[in-house]
């Protein structure tokens, strides 16, 4: 069976080694130092890790990262690299359900946060596992848009979304879907069509989860 995790994990924590501390991301403020350590807590810190997506955690979890943050990089690469086996989302039984968007996304964070990037050309079975994220990351980034939105991959499957109101059609392959939902809208390479207001008003919503 394809290890998408594993794979992803290993090319981000080279990419980090190679760039450095102090190289950009895609995500606004953060260096790849803020970007490992962001993912260090996630994986260690259980306690810190909830302030992720819940807001009242935030600053707890905030104040977490920025302490892991000051620790000499090439530790912080090593501890991502090699995630404990007790981590609840970084075991063997939950790695690729839950790792193999998380780092595809983190490692297209660090790659398209510098200029001339171009796109990878993905392995189909990847393509396909992205493409079984992103339809439900559609139907909850998307849910309250008011359009219809209709997301395709071509090749791997559609579905439509949004609150209702005009039609927009957004197409893309499954990576690239991934990274526009998850709010990486400005590196994504997309297709849009539909009324030019809309599909601004997509292109710069806050799809961050």
């Amino acid at each position: 069976m394809p290890r998408y995790a594993r794979a992803e994990r290993e090319a981000l924590a080279d990419l980090l080694l190679t760039l450095g501390p102090d190289a950009p991301t895609v995500a606004e403020g953060w260096s790849t130092r803020d970007l490992a350590a962001h993912l260090v807590v996630r994986e260690r810190r259980p306690d810190a890790a909830g302030g992720i997506v819940l807001p009242p955690l935030r600053g707890y979890a905030e104040r977490v990262r920025r302490r892991i943050a000051a620790r000499p990089f090439a530790d912080l690469v090593a501890q991502v690299r090699r995630p404990p086996v007790w981590s609840p989302v970084s075991n063997p039984l939950t790695d690729e359900l839950a790792n193999t968007m998380e780092f595809f996304v983190h490692h297209e964070d660090v790659r398209r946060g510098r200029p001339g990037w171009s796109p990878r050309d993905l392995a189909a079975g990847l393509q396909a596992a992205l493409w079984r994220r992103a339809a439900p990351l559609a139907r909850l980034a998307l849910r309250r848009f008011p359009a219809d939105v209709y997301v395709q991959a071509p090749g791997h499957g559609q579905l439509s979304v949004g609150r209702g109101g005009e039609p927009l059609r957004l197409v893309a392959a499954p990576g690239e879907l991934v990274l526009f939902l998850s709010g990486r809208q400005r590196v994504a390479r997309v297709q849009l069509d539909g009324p030019a207001a809309v599909a601004q008003r997509l292109r710069t919503a806050d799809l961050g989860l």
